[in-house]
């Protein structure tokens, strides 16, 4: 589902998380429900809530835009594919981003670094976050592709695309 078809389609339901993205992983866009963690600095609670069933949920993270200490490495992004989540969005940094880039897994991030967090299991989880001029509410939906991230209050549905006419031999 394309994050551009969505605003031609429902620009009016649809707000852009306006940051700088990076994206990691083979899945390239996703899309679903929104779980989330808030923590900065520190992964065991975000740790500890992808453990439980994704079921195509997306997880959005509010790190507090910190690039100093990442709150995903390799072993937590292989976490995040076996438990079935859809992908991930993290306002914050990663590490292991070679390792995370060949995985089956999304993950939209502000950055890298080699730093490992704290964990001592400081942060919410199923709260309301806000960044990048949007807030994520728990059960509303986000959209994840090259081209950005969109959020919704519910399920949207891209126009199909137009038949392509046969072209004469």
């Amino acid at each position: 589902m394309k994050t551009a078809d969505l605003v031609d389609d429902h620009d009016e339901r649809v707000a852009l998380c306006d940051l700088p993205w990076r994206r990691f992983g083979r899945v390239r866009s996703f899309w679903g429900p929104i779980a989330t963690v808030r923590c900065c600095e520190d992964n065991a609670l975000l740790k500890r809530t992808l453990q439980e069933r994704g079921d195509g949920r997306v997880m959005v993270v509010d790190g507090g835009g910190s690039t100093r200490r990442a709150l995903i490495g390799d072993q937590i992004a292989a976490i995040l594919a076996a438990s079935g989540w859809a992908g991930i969005v993290i306002n914050g940094a990663i590490r292991d981003s070679a390792e995370i880039d060949a995985m089956p897994v999304g993950v939209f991030c502000l950055g890298t670094t080699p730093k490992k967090s704290a964990k001592d299991g400081a942060g919410e989880q199923g709260v309301p976050v806000a960044f990048g001029g949007v807030e994520f509410r728990p059960g509303a939906f986000v959209y994840c592709d090259a081209d950005g991230v969109l959020v919704s209050a519910d399920a949207l549905l891209a126009r199909p695309a137009a038949p392509t006419p046969p072209r004469s031999p």
